[in-house]
This record gives C-alpha cells, structure tokens and sequence, in this order.
C-alpha cells in the first residue's frame, strides 16, 4: 500500500504555501558574478525621485531632540532612551557629516516574511565625512525576533544599490546598544 502525502502539489499554489514558496526562491537566486553574471538590480520607486528631507514635514508627539548635523531641526525618538543616545552619538562625530531620523522619510526596504511583504525602516540614515559619497543605514536593535532576516534584507538591499552604482557608497550596520555607536562610526573614518 503506498503512503498518502500530507498535501497535494496543487496545494502550493495556496496561501500560505505559494507565499514561502516565493520567499525562499527570493533569498536563494542571486547572480553569479564571479562567472559574469549580472549582480541584484535594485528596483526604484517610479512615483519619487531621489530620497531627499526637502519635503519632511509632520506633527508628531513623541519626544523630539534637538540636533546640529541633521538636514530636519529634530530627531522623534521612537524609545524611551536608545535612539536619543545613538543621534547623540552620531550627530557628536567626525565621521559624520550628516545625518536624518528615518521618521516620516518613507525610506524603507523591502522584505519577504511569512510569504507576505513588510517594509523594515531602519533607524538613521548616515552621510559620511568622505572623499567619495557614502552613507551608512544606522539600525539599534534590542529584541527583534526578525532581526536576522531584516539585516539579511538590508545587506541584499545594499548589495543591489551599491552594483547600480548612481547614488555612492551604502553599508549597513546594526548595534545591539547605542554606546556602539561611536566605535562603529570610527571604522568609518578610514
């Protein structure tokens, strides 16, 4: 007698199935480029050009701190204390020449989980005092249970906008506590 399956093959077709189907397909299909293969080409939004804090304008009433280095007068926190001391931190650098609390930006990346789209917005969007123009995407993470996957979607993130080449240098970093954040804003001076 021949076992039954769980399932039948049309059942991937099904939410939640077909969903992770195509999320593990995502995170596991990259080009080769080692053999000439076209790197991850990053997709655009079609409706805005180019980010930008010229049009950042909303009411909020959470708590706000005032800052020098970045293109908004304030920093809207969205903890109790972390994301206070890390702007400190950052707008308090060398190697920074300026900064923006992605709050009310509308930057995010994109990520599959559980077979559906979510948009991770990271905590600051740093530029760096360079030669050449680099930024670095500033994330302080306690306890996330998806933290692997929305730093695993940040790299992919940066790996397809660095390959494109049109807006400089991007890396990613994420700190488990905001005294972190002037060491790794150090390494960023070299």
């Amino acid at each position: 007698m021949r076992a039954q399956t769980p399932a039948h093959v049309k059942d991937v077709f099904l939410a939640p199935y077909y969903g992770w189907v195509v999320e593990r397909l995502v995170e596991n299909i990259h080009g080769d480029v080692s053999q000439g293969e076209t790197p991850e080409v990053p997709r655009y939004e079609s409706t805005r050009g180019p980010g930008s804090t010229a049009e950042v304008d909303f009411w909020t009433n959470r708590e706000v701190r005032d800052v020098q280095r970045s293109h908004l007068n304030y920093v809207v926190a969205d903890t109790k204390r972390w994301e206070q001391s890390a702007a400190y931190f950052i707008d308090t650098h060398k190697a920074v020449r300026s900064f923006v609390k992605n709050s009310g930006l509308g930057f995010a990346i994109p990520y599959l989980h559980n077979g559906q789209m979510h948009d991770y917005m990271p905590d600051f969007i740093i530029q760096l005092n360079a030669d050449t123009e680099r930024y670095l995407i500033l994330e302080t993470k306690g306890y996330d249970p998806l933290k692997e996957l929305k730093d695993a979607a940040a790299k992919r993130w940066l790996n397809a906008v660095n390959a494109d080449g049109k807006f400089g240098k991007w890396m990613f970093k994420m700190v488990d506590h905001p005294t972190d954040v002037s060491g790794i804003l150090s390494t960023m001076l070299g």
